[in-house]
């Protein structure tokens, strides 16, 4: 599939956080997204995955057929997204049934992360890390192009962290594509980077607003 952004821009409570954003991906393709604390990286993910609608701006998808934006894609963001009290083994096959497209069974995505011990575990016994491997699972039980990922590295320690840079590899060998927004860098190359600059909270003060007022 191929995926273009023009002009987009987000607002949030009232404050525009982003604007002017503009891409372009095809098959085989990652960017990463980066920017401080509050620039808007989570938003824009969130608008891509179709969960906020965006102030200003266009999605388009091409060479996907029938399906939505929404349709091509996995998103893993902060929160795990899992049932505490389903095992890992139960989460992924849930997952498998909503998403379509299946592809890995539960117990051989789970093996490719190192955690197919976890299968039969209810993931609240599970630690953060096997929590982030499990919800990180999901990418190969179902089989969809483009990866949405939001800090995937968090709680992973270092060999965890290798696992998942050449599940992203293999994707993108396959003709997928991957935007993450992160903090560190996360094995992806030749990858592009899409630094967003937050708009100034001074540029969005109501003209009829005292300094003292805003403040």
């Amino acid at each position: 599939m191929r995926l273009s952004v023009d002009d987009l821009a987000c607002r949030r409570s009232g404050r525009r956080i982003f604007s002017g954003l503009s891409f372009a991906l095809g098959p085989g393709d990652a960017m990463t997204v980066t920017g401080r604390n509050g620039a808007g990286k989570s938003s824009l993910l969130a608008i891509l995955a179709g969960r906020l609608r965006p102030d200003a701006g266009r999605l388009t998808v091409a060479d996907a057929g029938e399906a939505t934006l929404p349709e091509c894609l996995h998103a893993v963001g902060h929160r795990d997204g899992l049932k505490g009290a389903l095992t890992a083994g139960e989460n992924l096959a849930f997952a498998r049934a909503l998403l379509g497209a299946p592809a890995l069974e539960p117990r051989a995505a789970l093996d490719r992360l190192g955690l197919a011990h976890a299968l039969g575990l209810p993931v609240a016994y599970l630690s953060a890390g096997q929590r982030r491997r499990v919800a990180l699972a999901r990418l190969l039980v179902c089989a969809r192009p483009l990866w949405l990922l939001d800090e995937p590295t968090a709680a992973l320690d270092a060999a965890s962290q290798g696992l998942l840079a050449g599940l992203m590899a293999e994707h993108r060998a396959e003709g997928g594509l991957v935007i993450a927004a992160t903090h560190q860098a996360l094995g992806l190359e030749d990858a592009r980077e899409l630094r967003i600059v937050p708009v100034s909270a001074a540029a969005e003060r109501p003209a009829d607003f005292a300094d003292e007022d805003w403040a």
